[in-house]
């Protein structure tokens, strides 16, 4: 059940927006619905404003989904006094001034019946079908009885799965909501703090998402009023300060429709005000606020090439801001919007004044995002899929990478944060794959999470990325627009590196990774296994298993089965290091070189080492050994190819490189090499030595995680 009361200076007012009476609506809604089949009034002011989307809009599903409503919630009021029916009817008129169809708005006036009152999904579907029970399940809220404090983040997961199958569910949330804040007044102090905060970390950045400016802007007026009382005080104080500012603005807009009127082109120029979050981060940008930047210029035309039309006059007859132009016409943001960006200086060389230009439908999307697609679901269409995520604007990319690390957090304290960290980064970006697909991520995201995006568990495998044609770091952040190339490891016994989870900037991707880590301990500190004096460790656990290396190790005289031995990453021992081991969860030892850095953290935290040596392998044959290296040279062209060149003519594979940025004209290369000899690695550690520039091959006490190729 939601919470109410009217919210003195409440600064959600939006222009061209009607607000119910919630007194005049509660009387009427008591008042019952007149003569036998016609719109009880309470309803009537709603189904004008759908009829004005939707001329031919049946009105009688609304009819008897508002008189099954009322008499459900009949005798229940809101904290403010109210009867509760005014709070559905107030989300469903929301609901109609987006534009939103019929069966959203049926969906929106039964939202709270199925949670707080008899009546059951059952007769919702019995009487109003599948869509709208779909619709009515998916906002229900889960029982604190039943789920304690996980109630809340499960509630969400529920809601974000429907959304998943019909996005319709979260616009039905998102007004819900709306009228919530636009009422929140009479609740604690703390109270509001909390919905306040929840509604900025996860519903606002769900409506930006989702395309629904209109209610994304004035809920983040709302929940600046409540957490930042006083910045909302004086962005207040300094919008009325500055109102001659939107005069001028006038001015400007009276200029442009006289340049299209010459020029022939049919459009309608509007002063569109800025919220008071909008101005605050202008001031928190710029230090202050002049006139110009309460507001911005809306020009609305009939097709895509009137825009360009008016971005020709607009650029031909007035000074225009080259560095403020932007076309999401031809590159769409994510979040369906359109709507080219551009600024020209106002009267007398004055301001500049910012511009958006954009059809009527490009407009009435802008707005309402996602409702203003109707009922998306209505004919359907062949999906065109790429790399899995579908096209449909209904199911954007994000939404399915949501949906899909979701499944693999069963924690709900763990979805609830990964969730919140996910709709944190709030722009998308589209990276172009060599091989013609794309990948969608978030804006930060670096090639880590391309890897994981791409190939899901599989980019455990990676070892490198090329971006624009250049070999770059797993750690390079990616731009939009990108061309990537992955390159990825033969080897399935490779794996990430804990470093992975610092350039880590998804969910998917850093929940992917700790959970291989997780199962593939290395030999960091951890809660040592007890071993029994002269016994062999157990075999690891069938849920983990251990990394196969083709070596043999002898612990405390015991020779270990080859799946108990695993080969340290950090300083890849091969015989004949001097060796010494820990023992890791699953029952396996972790085998390091004395001198790793990792065996001194390790002793000195109190971790006991085992025993081990190297033994022949079995039959006398030669066998694989991997070992990393370090080549410090100077900087010069062709180097990285002319040490390739030089380890594979000592018959070593390179399993990973990596090449720090070059500093004072010297460069570090970090090689992971496989060796069908361990004898062979004097050799090669000379052959490379000889290569010109390079001054020192080392072996490496721990890898380089900077750069890997």
């Amino acid at each position: 059940m939601s919470t109410d009361a009217t919210h003195e200076g409440a600064p959600g007012r939006r222009r061209g927006r009607a607000r119910l009476d919630l007194r005049r609506l509660g009387r009427a809604a008591l008042g019952g619905s007149g003569a036998r089949g016609r719109l009880p009034d309470a309803i009537d002011h709603v189904a004008k404003v759908h009829r004005a989307h939707h001329p031919g809009a049946d009105l009688d599903i609304l009819r008897r989904a508002y008189l099954l409503a009322e008499s459900s919630h009949r005798g229940q009021t809101r904290k403010s006094g109210e009867p509760y029916i005014t709070h559905p009817l107030a989300v469903t008129l929301i609901l109609a001034e987006l534009g939103a169809e019929t069966t959203t708005l049926t969906a929106s006036l039964l939202h709270d019946t199925v949670e707080d009152t008899e009546v059951t999904l059952e007769q919702v579907r019995g009487q109003f079908g599948e869509e709208v029970r779909f619709l009515v399940d998916g906002v229900t809220k889960l029982e604190k009885v039943d789920y304690g404090a996980a109630a809340e983040p499960e509630t969400f997961r529920k809601m974000l799965v429907a959304t998943g199958n019909d996005v319709r569910v979260m616009s039905i949330k998102l007004a819900d909501r709306l009228h919530n804040m636009r009422t929140l007044g009479v609740m604690r102090p703390e109270k509001q703090v909390r919905i306040a905060k929840v509604t900025r970390d996860v519903l606002i950045p769900l409506a930006e998402r989702l395309g629904v400016q209109a209610l994304k802007t004035e809920l983040e007026d709302l929940v600046f009023a409540i957490l930042h009382p006083d910045e909302y005080a004086r962005t207040r104080e300094l919008v009325t300060g500055h109102a001659a500012g939107l005069a001028a603005l006038e001015t400007t807009a009276e200029r442009v429709r006289g340049v299209l009127r010459e020029a022939g082109i049919a459009a309608d120029v509007l002063v569109k005000q800025r919220h008071f979050v909008s101005v605050h981060r202008v001031r928190l940008k710029r230090g202050e606020v002049t006139g110009s930047d309460l507001g911005r210029l809306l020009v609305l035309v009939a097709e895509d090439a009137d825009c360009y039309a008016v971005l020709g006059e607009l650029h031909t007859c007035f000074t225009p801001f080259i560095s403020e132009f932007k076309d999401f016409i031809a590159t769409p943001k994510f979040n369906l919007y359109q709507s080219l960006h551009t600024a020209v200086a106002g009267p007398g060389g004055g301001e500049p004044a910012q511009v958006l230009i954009r059809t009527h439908q490009m407009h009435k999307v802008a707005e309402a995002g996602v409702v203003a697609l109707g009922n998306p679901y209505a004919t359907p269409e062949t999906p065109d899929a790429t790399d899995g995520e579908r096209v449909d604007p209904t199911r954007p990319g994000w939404l399915s990478r949501l949906l899909e690390w979701q499944r693999a957090t069963p924690d709900p304290d763990t979805f609830w944060t990964s969730l919140r960290d996910e709709l944190a980064l709030d722009r998308e970006i589209t990276v172009f794959r060599a091989d013609g697909g794309t990948i969608g991520l978030p804006a930060g995201a670096s090639c880590v999470d391309a890897a994981y995006a791409q190939h899901g568990d599989g980019g455990h495998s990676c070892i490198g990325a090329r971006v624009n044609g250049r070999l770059a770091t797993l750690s390079t952040v990616l731009r939009d627009g990108d061309t990537l190339q992955l390159l990825m490891s033969r080897d399935s016994a490779s794996g990430p590196s804990p470093d992975w989870l610092e350039h880590a900037r998804t969910p998917a991707a850093r929940i992917a990774i700790e959970r291989w880590l997780a199962s593939h301990p290395a030999g960091e500190p951890a809660p040592p296994v007890p071993l029994a004096p002269g016994r062999p460790c157990p075999p690891p656990r069938a849920t983990a298993p251990a990394a196969r290396w083709p070596v043999a190790v002898t612990a405390d005289g015991a020779d270990l089965a080859a799946a108990s031995v695993r080969l340290a990453g950090c300083c890849t021992p091969v015989p004949p290091d001097e060796v010494t081991g820990f023992a890791v969860r699953g029952g396996a030892v972790t085998v390091h070189r004395a001198q790793c850095p990792a065996v001194h953290r390790m002793v000195a935290s109190g971790r006991e080492p085992v025993g081990v040596r190297w033994s022949s392998p079995e039959g006398g044959g030669a066998r694989d050994y991997r070992v990393t290296l370090r080549a410090e040279s100077f900087s010069r062209p062709h180097l990285l190819a002319d040490l390739t060149e030089a380890i594979a003519a000592e018959g070593a594979a390179v399993i990973s490189a990596a090449v720090e940025p070059p500093h004072e004209q010297r460069v570090r290369h970090t090689y992971t090499l496989q060796l069908p000899d361990a004898a062979q690695l004097p050799e090669l550690m000379r052959a490379m030595r000889r290569v010109p520039g390079v001054y020192d091959v080392a072996r490496a006490g721990r890898p380089v995680a900077t750069a890997q190729l």
